[in-house]
């Protein structure tokens, strides 16, 4: 294999690391990077590298910020008292771009699978029952997605809350079962929102 080869393979294999970029997916986004003005590329490469070394994820809630705690959670206009509780932070952007949603944000970074024995794929569950312990919520929504993961992890959820004595709600769904929240239109979200339900307690 020649060096010119090696190189446009290994640009192959890394393309393929990104979800749902197969091989034949990963040849066309590296032929499509080989065609383009050397400029446009850099600056694409330069994008990814700005991202990993100026963001992070926010120390309460794990919305991605580029400081210790997001705009959200700093922001003295938002509802306190309110936190609603999401898989991913790309399903927080598209919330809220609604504006109907005016509380806190929770991001689990994952969902539970729902195996008995299976290792929970949610690490920011703890910190979120501590955020509750200190008091000033007086409503979770579960926003996690309806999903057979999403649902383990709402009911994994409510068992963990309810004994703090904080409302435990379900957003409604107006959205195709199965379908991330990211992917779903924003009336569908509005009214889900609107149409929470309080879940009953939990044995």
């Amino acid at each position: 294999m020649s060096q010119q080869q090696g190189i446009f393979n290994h640009l192959i294999e890394q393309l393929m690391a990104l979800p749902g970029v197969g091989r034949k997916s990963a040849q066309r986004l590296a032929f499509f990077i080989l065609k383009m003005e050397s400029h446009a590329a850099k600056k694409i490469g330069q994008a990814i590298i700005d991202v990993k070394d100026r963001l992070a994820f926010c120390k309460q809630c794990n919305n991605i910020t580029e400081h210790e705690i997001c705009d959200i959670c700093a922001s003295p206009k938002r509802e306190t008292h309110k936190i609603l509780v999401i898989e991913e932070p790309s399903t927080l952007h598209v919330i809220e771009r609604t504006g109907e949603y005016k509380g806190l944000y929770h991001i689990l970074l994952g969902a539970l699978a729902p195996l008995p024995g299976s290792k929970t794929a949610a690490p920011s569950i703890q910190n979120l029952v501590d955020r509750l312990k200190k008091g000033g919520v007086t409503e979770v929504i579960i926003a996690t997605n309806p999903t057979i993961e999403g649902e383990a992890t709402a009911i994994y959820l409510t068992r963990l809350i309810q004994p703090l004595g904080v409302t435990v709600s379900r957003i409604a769904f107006g959205i195709p079962v199965g379908i991330d929240l990211e992917y779903a239109d924003e009336v569908s979200l509005v009214k889900s929102l609107q149409g929470r339900r309080e879940i009953e307690k939990l044995s």
